[in-house]
C-alpha cells in the first residue's frame, strides 16, 4: 500500500501508519506461515487502525496467513479472528469462537474487557461498564488461587481453594472460573 518512493526513505521520515506497513512488507517478505502481532495498530489514529486492519485481512485472504495477534482491545481482535483466548496474568481464562465470546463472554475478565470496547451510541443508554477493581495479583509469586479472585466481583470462597483450569462449558467455548 506505500509508493515505491518510499523504498529510499528513512524511518524518521515515516509516519507510523507507513512504519507499521514496513513492518507487515519486511514480515510477508519471509513468506511465513504464521505473523505475530502485539499491539501492532494500538499507536496508530482510528483512520490509519482501519486501514492496516483492512490490508492485514486482505494479506491473511490472499496469502493464507494465520495471525496471532496480541492486544488489550477485542474490537480489533475481533475483526481478524475466528477463535479469540483471553489471557489474565498469563493464563487462558476464556477460549471460543470469536462470535460466541463476543455473545455469551463468562469469564468476568472477558466481560471487563468487552465492557471497554467504545461504542459510537449517540442519544441512547450506553450499557454499564464493568470496572475492574482492586490491585493486580504479583505475577512474580502467583498464589494457589484464581489469579483474578484479588479484582472479581464475584469471588466466592471456593476461587481460594487453588487456580482453576479451563473447562468446556459448552462446545469449543472453554473457561477458567471456579464460579461458572
Amino acid at each position: 500500500g506505500l509508493n515505491a518512493s518510499y523504498a529510499d526513505r528513512y524511518p524518521h521520515e515515516l509516519s507510523g501508519g507507513q512504519l507499521q506497513r514496513v513492518c507487515i512488507a519486511r514480515a510477508v517478505a519471509c513468506q511465513p506461515e504464521i505473523i505475530l502481532f502485539d499491539e501492532a495498530i494500538s499507536s496508530l489514529d482510528a483512520h490509519t487502525q482501519v486501514q492496516i486492519m483492512d490490508l492485514l485481512r486482505e494479506l491473511k485472504e490472499k496469502l493464507g496467513l494465520t495471525y496471532i495477534f496480541i492486544t488489550h482491545d477485542l474490537s480489533v481482535v475481533k475483526y481478524f479472528s475466528d477463535d479469540i483466548a483471553v489471557m489474565y496474568l498469563g493464563q487462558m481464562v476464556e477460549k471460543a469462537p470469536s462470535d460466541l465470546l463476543f455473545k455469551n463472554p463468562i469469564h468476568p475478565y472477558t466481560k471487563a474487557l468487552l465492557s471497554a470496547i467504545p461504542l459510537p451510541v449517540v442519544g441512547k443508554d450506553k450499557p454499564k461498564r464493568q470496572l475492574i477493581k482492586g490491585e493486580i495479583t504479583s505475577p512474580v509469586n502467583l498464589p494457589d488461587e484464581c489469579r483474578f479472585g484479588k479484582r472479581c466481583d464475584y469471588v466466592q470462597e471456593c476461587c481460594k481453594k487453588g487456580n482453576p483450569q479451563l473447562r468446556e462449558i459448552e462446545p469449543n467455548h472453554f473457561v477458567a472460573c471456579s464460579c461458572v
